[in-house]
């Protein structure tokens, strides 16, 4: 008996879930909207996943998917600060620390645009070239690299904590 469709699915979410939910947190900055995108990226796929198989990178497919359902919630989503009732204890960064550290990125990433994190995200986490991001995002390669640029310029600005990483990576 062969595996179905819906096996082939469930296959690879549970392989790949983790990883869906990594990058879906580093573009929203948030957990919950992180497997909220998640979900209604899987949503989407789910009913052509036959065909989405069949051409053979489902992969490239879904990340896709889960990046322009990103870009349209921000397009619809004003960026405005919710009221909370009490607001978080911000930390320093601590360049021994790795929470320390994770928390500074995010914290950096939280200040940019969400084009320039979708950017960022794709090119130096996923690892993907500048022609793939632009691919994925549908956008000419110029606006990748004008947009990683401007990124680039914006973290050194807002979180100039963060260039201790770079003198410890090299």
């Amino acid at each position: 008996m062969t595996a179905g469709p819906a096996d082939s699915f469930r296959e690879y979410v549970h392989a790949r879930l983790g990883a869906l939910v990594r990058a879906a947190f580093l573009l929203t900055g948030d957990s919950y909207l992180a497997e909220d995108l998640v979900q209604q990226t899987l949503a989407k796929v789910a009913s052509r996943w036959e065909q989405i198989v069949a051409d053979g990178n489902p992969d490239a497919y879904v990340r896709r998917v889960l990046y322009h359902q990103h870009v349209s919630w921000w397009r619809r989503w004003r960026r405005e600060p919710l009221p909370v009732a009490a607001v978080p204890e911000v930390a320093g960064a601590d360049p021994h620390g790795p929470t320390t550290t994770a928390i500074a990125i995010r914290q950096a990433l939280a200040k940019l645009a969400p084009r320039q994190r979708a950017v960022l995200v794709l090119r130096y986490f996923e690892d993907l070239t500048e022609a793939q991001t632009a691919q994925v995002l549908g956008v000419s390669t110029g606006t990748v690299k004008s947009q990683a640029r401007d990124a680039l310029a914006r973290l050194r600005a807002v979180a100039p904590e963060l260039a201790d990483l770079q003198e410890v990576s090299k």
